[in-house]
Formats: C-alpha cells, structure tokens, sequence
C-alpha cells in the first residue's frame, strides 16, 4: 500500500481487534461457561438474549468481561440523541460545534456507564437464576453478596473499555469505531454457524438442499441491503444570485440526498427490545398472563410477525423524524437564498421534502420488517441453524460499504484511484 498514513490506520484498527479478540476469553469469575453455552443453544435462539449475544460477538453465551458488549453506548447513544430533539438545553449545545458535540459525547459516556451497571446487575440475576440439566450456570460457594458487586464491576468495566477502543479507532484507525467492533463481533461468528451447519446435517435435521437455498437468500439479501444502503432521493436545489460590490455569489446548482433508510438499523434494535420484553419479564416475574402474552409473541407466531414487523415501520418513521426535520432544512435553504425548482420557499418547500421522505421512508421501512423477520421464516420453513440472518447482514454490509468510502476517500485525497478505480461505490458521486 503506497500511503504510509493509510497503511498505519489500516494497521492500528486490526490491532484494535485483535485486543477485543483476546478480552473476549477472559471470562467472570465463578460462571460455569460450558452450562450458560449449552442453555444458549437449547433456549436463547431467536430470543431478546439471541439477539444481545449477536452484538456483544458471542461474549454473552460465554459470559466474559465483554458480556454486554457495545449495546449500553448504543442504547445511551440512541437516548441522548432523542433528548436533544426535545430537551432545549441539549437542543441548544448541539448546535455550538466541536464543543457542544464534545459535551454531548461525555453524556453519552456516562449514560453508558450507568446503563451497564444496571444491565450487568439484571444479568447476574438472571445468571444465579439459570441451570441446565440440573448444573447451575453460577458456582454455588459464590452465589451469596460477592457475586453481585464482582460481576457488575466486572462487566461494566469490559464495556467501557470495548467504548475506549471503538473510540481509539475512530480517532487513529479507519472506519466509525463502534460501527466495526459489532462488525467484527458478527464475523467471528460464521465459523461456529458452519460447524454447527455440519452438526446439523450430520444429525439429519437438514439437509445440502435447504443450506443452498438459505445461501442463496443470503446473497439475494446482501444484494439487496447494498441497494437499499446506497439508495437516495437528490432534491435539486438551486440558489439565488446575489450582488455584493462587484462579486456575484451564489448562482449554484446543488442537491439535497435523502437516502431510503435513513434510521439504519436502529429501528430493529427497537422493535426486538420491546418485543421480548414479555419474555424477559417472566424471567424475574411469575404471571400467567405474562406467559400467556409471550407464548403469542414467541418468535414463529402470526402476532409476533405482525407486530414485530409493525413495529419496525413505526420506528423507522420515528426515527427518520427526529433525525431530519424538513422545517429545519427548508428554513436552512431559504435562509441562504436556495429553493427547490417548481416549488416556492417556505412552507410549501416544507411539505414537499416532508411528502417525499415519507414516500422512501415507506419503501426503506418495510424493506427492514423483510429482513428482520426473514430468519424467522427460512428458520420455519428450511430449519435453517444459520444465526448469521438479515439484521447482521445489514449491519455488516453497511459497515463495509462506510469503511470502503473511507478509505477510497483517503486515497482520492492523496490523488490515488485505488482498488475502486473501475466500480466506484453507486451514490458515493
């Protein structure tokens, strides 16, 4: 590679992780970790704790130091960035450049550190609570106070340091750092799906047949996340000419891109909190109709598909409104003299960004419901052991698509065309 920056960067992120890699095998003290994997495989698959082991890269099955994962800083992110839509104050420091955002980022930090000390104190509950075939996960001589304060400790500290590497390589490495520690964590994750694809046919629960068709899907799927992430609507927006002494300024032509998925993969974060939220309940709580609630949301069911699906549309439309607000970029455009061809300033600029992002947040919306609820059904229909389903697909595809700009980037900087020079990534232009 013939840019010494770029090649460093490069570097420093695979050391990064291969750190995260390591820390991964350093488990909690006094959890029987053969007992909580077994448990794993019999009930957790496609569950609320399925779902958490994917994006804490397995480290939750295994219970290690890295157990919750980077689903505190995700969650704390997600919390703060909503408030700033409605809390003044928030709203106000936002807007005060590298300052306020470094403001923000601390909030964020200690809102991470607060949710995994109160996520670890719900696990190490769950934990004392769990055994399988009669051996308890937990070692009976610690069960008492010491095993409380010992693994929140433990664990959240595994989490903020997962948030100081993710940070690290943002800062030195390439790519968004957070986004590539669940990339990786994802990844790791596909030797042990084909071994357990091999155990399976071995068994004959499955068959060749059915593994080519579900790898089928999957390509489809990536296929289709690569349209979708790059997807965008370009609202042409042309700007007035203005006198000022003897220059003219303004004049341009320029666009505004509104991509089709817009909320990333936030909304199915969402809708798979609430919709096991029954299910984790009951793990703490005894109530009939609690069981009864959560036999209808088990993954597999009519309602759990319409709901969950439902859900994801709404979040999706959620989501998109808070990030981007169609007042704030009309009021931006007529500000500075711009306007959409065919279309007055103001009000009517308004609600024809508003009408047109409702239209592509439609599509991009329920193209996230499709993928979500996909392994559910290839797992119904193909038995497929596959873990790998569409909501990593989408994140991994994603995350590899915005660390490609980056580097091409760097090397576009540097006037070098590199390996992209004959396909550059559609919508990047």
């Amino acid at each position: 590679m013939a840019i010494p920056e770029l090649r460093q960067r490069i570097f420093f992120t695979i050391a990064i992780f291969f750190v995260y890699r390591v820390g991964g095998h350093i488990p909690v003290p006094g959890v029987n970790a053969g007992v909580l994997s077994a448990w794993f495989n019999q009930e957790a698959q496609g569950g609320l704790f399925g779902f958490i082991d994917m994006f804490a890269a397995g480290n939750l099955r295994k219970a290690t130091i890295f157990a919750l994962g980077i689903m505190p800083y995700i969650s704390a992110s997600i919390i703060i960035q909503l408030l700033t839509a409605v809390v003044p104050a928030l709203e106000k420091l936002s807007k005060e450049g590298e300052a306020g955002r470094k403001r923000i980022t601390q909030y964020t930090r200690y809102g991470t550190i607060g949710l995994s000390l109160l996520q670890s104190f719900g696990i190490q509950i769950w934990l004392k609570s769990l055994a399988f075939n009669g051996v308890p996960v937990v070692d009976p001589s610690i069960v008492g106070w010491l095993f409380t304060p010992l693994t929140m400790i433990t664990m959240t500290a595994g989490t903020a340091f997962i948030m100081w590497l993710g940070e690290q390589i943002s800062e030195r490495g390439i790519g968004n750092g957070m986004s590539l520690i669940i990339f990786i964590g994802i990844i790791a994750r596909i030797p042990a799906d084909v071994t357990l694809t091999m155990e399976k046919i071995s068994a004959g629960d499955t068959n060749l047949v059915n593994i080519g068709v579900v790898l089928l899907v999957m390509v489809l799927v990536v296929a289709g996340v690569v349209v979708i992430q790059q997807g965008q609507r370009k609202i042409r927006v042309q700007y007035a000419k203005r006198i000022v002494g003897r220059k003219i300024y303004g004049g341009q032509s320029t666009h505004i891109p509104l991509r089709v998925n817009t909320a990333g993969v936030i909304p199915i974060i969402f809708a798979a909190a609430l919709i096991m939220f029954p299910n984790t309940i009951l793990m703490f709580v005894e109530a009939d109709w609690l069981k009864t609630l959560a036999g209808w949301l088990a993954p597999g069911k009519w309602l759990y598909m319409i709901v969950y699906g439902g859900m994801i549309i709404f979040f999706s439309y959620f989501y998109t409104a808070i990030v981007l607000n169609p007042a704030d970029l009309a009021d931006n455009m007529k500000k500075y003299g711009g306007f959409i061809p065919g279309i007055r300033p103001g009000k009517n600029t308004e609600l024809f960004i508003d009408r047109v992002l409702t239209r592509i947040t439609l599509a991009g919306s329920v193209f996230l419901a499709v993928i979500a609820l996909l392994p559910v059904v290839m797992a119904i229909i193909f038995k497929s052991p596959i873990t790998f389903g569409g909501t990593g697909l989408l994140i991994v595809v994603g995350v590899a698509l915005d660390t490609i700009r980056q580097i091409e980037s760097h090397m576009l900087m540097r006037h070098y065309d590199g390996f992209l020079r004959k396909g550059r990534i559609r919508g990047r232009r």
